[in-house]
């Protein structure tokens, strides 16, 4: 059941504090909040309220994905040189963009439905219908709707002003920023004080477009897996609670559960890896279900607005046709004619993360498309620095969006699968105990989708045992969760609680640049660039009626076709047979010849040199610079806020 939630217009809203501005309060208007809480109908419209603030731009293109680049695996190639908008996100260098309008109002957004819950929170809790199962489901939604708000805001601004309370009028706003780790404590804390009342997804009609018990469980395990890790500290650093902040005395940064009968208390990250393991078992042991053994099947459902329960997605943001999302626009395959919109695909995936796929991954050619739509039944071959997700794609749209624009394709975004909860629980299980049988069974279940079952011996059993240290696991589940949620932009956060992310930048820069090398045949003797000497410098391919059919997609073929035409003759007659070329390897390295000498020079592509320019450690060991500076609106309004440190100056 989708929700009008991004034209619903409630009554029972207007009681709500709307703050326009971040630091104003509007006075309440006569819908009290005991009436609205009085009963679960107007409750629930209030609710509706906080994830209407999806519905806008500085969630469903900015935040959702659009900010979400560059890494090793979403990466689109920025300006020549820093222009004030959001390519300067990409880029490393946003640093520069305080008055960069987006940047405010994403802030205002997430502050805005902060305080929607926040009034949720205290409306249901203050009810005399607060036991209700609805409003206990309610309660437990608004705190897992503002916990999502936090998570990101800390993770795009660091350290943020923390409310703990709704706003009221004459209320003090302009509060200084709480560490990280704090606001992620008391989100986690409030999440397993609720999380019991909640209903699953298959005990409520909306099932997994409102956020439901599974996720608020893989939640827990999601904050606590940060929580644990690494993030960006005020002297431009990046550390661990443990490293900077007394975790053992101060009980603002313990969170205390109960597990199987047993009362544990999280303090350090070692135990809040601890939590996230016990989470993710809890929510095994409670609601187990089996991967859909179709990975393509659980995207094409979103574009086709099936919505099942007890399958791979726990929770996804609902949009409605026409007024909502923009998957399918800015995200997902090319598209760029036909009878259902254009495509203004701003997230790509990177050369090196197409290589880095084993060839019998069946998830591959799902996560990433080698070709793009030039209307519903001709395709051209994509370049090799603009590989889009295959994940969506516009075409499936059961209809027309209908909109003016192409973009509100109603095609859902989903904020969490449960192949996650498994690869959480194999990484937090790992960290605390090396690859012991509870890390590896929840690899195993990832990794038996991802191959054909004749694969499995190999690619599965025989991979994971060979995993025998707790680093080279890391190392694997790494790989795993770039393999499994590619084109979901999860990575740049998972890098940034890793303390990975200066490195996995270097190495992808250095390996677009030896197979570049290969391709051209220079510095084979290195055996680093060596290994990549077969790759494919073109790709040769036939259409028939209008698909490509490629002849190699990797490798350079053993044959090179001898019937070579342009494109455009490929389907004439007489040329049943021939095949055409597209550039591939070759676009990773550039070159420029000297017309006075007829030297050749060879450097980076403007790709690889323009993509991570912010970041300028060749070591790949300092932290990189990927936060957003707080606007100048904000911060001239505030006694407290500013951008002084963070990696931003």
């Amino acid at each position: 059941m989708k929700y009008k939630f991004i034209t619903i217009v409630s009554l029972a809203l207007l009681f709500l504090t709307s703050c326009k501005d971040y630091l104003e309060v509007d006075s309440p208007s006569a819908f009290t909040k005991d009436y609205v809480f009085s009963n679960t109908n107007d409750a629930k419209k209030a609710l509706l309220g906080v994830y209407s603030l999806f519905g806008e731009d500085a969630f469903t293109s900015r935040m959702s994905c659009v900010w979400m680049q560059n890494t090793d695996v979403e990466a689109t190639q920025p300006s020549a040189s820093p222009d004030g908008s959001r390519r300067d996100v990409w880029s490393l260098e946003a640093a520069g963009l305080t008055g960069f309008g987006d940047i405010y109002k994403a802030w205002q957004n997430n502050y805005l439905a902060v305080d929607r819950a926040n009034q949720c929170i205290e409306g249901i809790s203050e009810s005399d219908i607060a036991d209700d199962p609805d409003m206990k489901h309610m309660l437990g939604e608004a705190y897992c709707l503002k916990a999502f708000r936090y998570y990101l805001l800390c993770n795009y601004w660091g350290d943020v002003p923390y409310f703990e309370d709704a706003a009221k009028a004459g209320m003090d706003l302009d509060i200084p920023k709480t560490d990280k780790n704090y606001i992620y404590t008391s989100c986690i804390q409030n999440m397993v004080n609720t999380e019991e009342g909640m209903y699953f997804a298959d005990e409520f009609a909306d099932g997994i477009e409102r956020m439901n018990r599974e996720y608020a469980l893989g939640m827990i395990a999601r904050l606590s897996l940060f929580r644990a890790g690494y993030g960006m500290t005020q002297d431009g650093t990046m550390k661990k609670a443990d490293e900077y902040l007394d975790v053992a005395s101060d009980e603002n940064l313990a969170v205390t559960y109960t597990y199987k009968g047993t009362q544990k208390t999280a303090r350090t990250s070692a135990e809040y890896y601890q939590l996230a393991s016990d989470y993710c078992q809890k929510l095994i042991e409670l609601k187990d279900r089996s991967l859909n053994p179709n990975f393509g099947e659980i995207f094409y459902n979103e574009c086709v607005f099936n919505t099942p329960v007890n399958d791979d997605v726990l929770y996804e943001v609902a949009f409605l046709k026409d007024n909502g999302g923009d998957v399918g626009w800015d995200i997902g395959t090319t598209v760029t004619g036909g009878s259902k919109g254009k495509t203004t695909i701003q997230v790509y995936l990177t050369p090196t993360y197409y290589f880095s796929f084993d060839d019998q991954d069946l998830r591959r050619d799902v996560t990433i498309s080698r070709v793009n739509y030039v209307d519903d039944t001709e395709q051209e071959v994509a370049n090799i620095t603009s590989l889009s997700s295959g994940k969506w794609n516009r075409l499936w749209l059961p209809t027309d969006p209908g909109s003016g624009s192409s973009k509100g394709t109603g095609i859902n975004w989903p904020l969490m699968r449960y192949s996650d909860v498994l690869l959480m629980l194999a990484e937090a299980e790992n960290q605390l105990n090396g690859p012991n049988n509870i890390a590896k069974n929840a690899l195993k279940r990832v990794r038996e989708r991802a191959f054909p079952a004749s694969a499995n011996t190999e690619k599965v059993d025989n991979y994971i045992a060979s995993l025998g240290s707790t680093e080279d696991f890391f190392n694997a589940i790494v790989d795993e969760r770039a393999w499994e949620f590619g084109g979901e932009t999860l990575r740049k956060f998972d890098l940034v609680r890793w303390n990975i992310y200066g490195q996995k930048i270097i190495e992808t820069k250095h390996t677009l640049n030896k197979i570049g090398k290969a391709v051209f045949d220079l510095e084979l003797e290195d055996p680093e660039v060596a290994q990549y000497a077969n790759y494919a410098y073109k790709l040769y391919y036939q259409m028939k009626d209008g698909i490509v059919i490629f002849l190699n997609t990797k490798y350079e073929p053993e044959t090179i076709p001898e019937n070579l035409v342009p494109v455009e003759e490929l389907e004439q007659e007489g040329n049943e047979d021939a095949y055409a070329a597209a550039n591939w390897g070759r676009s990773l390295y550039s070159y420029e010849d000297n017309p006075e000498t007829g030297e050749r020079t060879y450097s980076s592509a403007d790709y690889t040199q323009r993509c991570w320019r912010g970041y300028k450690d060749e070591t790949g060991v300092s932290a990189v610079p990927y936060l957003l500076p707080i606007s100048t609106t904000t911060t001239g309004a505030s006694e407290y806020l500013n951008n002084d440190g963070y990696g931003l100056n």
